[in-house]
């Protein structure tokens, strides 16, 4: 399997059925997570909890990419992804609501494991959109 398939595999399967026993054959034990131009070493702990506490936010989450674009090392992932807020998140109740973000991700791959993972997803748009958060008074 290529990068791009090996990408679209962790997310759409993995990530989406809650393999975690899974995740040690996709991201390397020093993987890090990329902000900008910061890098958090975040190890394949970090990343195995990461999957955890957005399922626990939106247990039934489903991650679905519809476009990628490969350069060298790295997979840059167009996703939608789907769930229904029943956990907090980041201090935010639970709605209740089906929720649809759109993001990016960026993942660098070595030895067909994700090394580094970054990116970004739309959360304040459909936030705001199904009136999960309001303007101050």
């Amino acid at each position: 399997m290529d990068k791009k398939e090996m990408i679209k595999y962790f997310y759409e399967q993995v990530v989406s059925k809650n393999l975690i026993d899974e995740v040690e054959k996709h991201v390397s034990a020093d993987c890090t997570a990329r902000n900008g131009e910061t890098t958090i070493p975040v190890g394949l702990s970090g990343m195995k909890q990461h999957v955890m506490d957005v399922r626990t936010t939106c247990p039934d989450l489903k991650i679905r990419i519809i476009r990628q674009h490969a350069d060298r090392d790295f997979v840059i992932s167009e996703i939608i992804t789907e769930g229904t807020h029943l956990g907090e998140w980041l201090g935010i109740k639970p709605s209740g609501k089906k929720l649809v973000f759109t993001g990016v991700n960026i993942d660098k791959v070595a030895g067909n494991k994700i090394v580094e993972h970054g990116g970004a997803a739309n959360i304040f748009d459909t936030f705001w959109a199904e009136k999960i958060i309001q303007a101050c008074p």
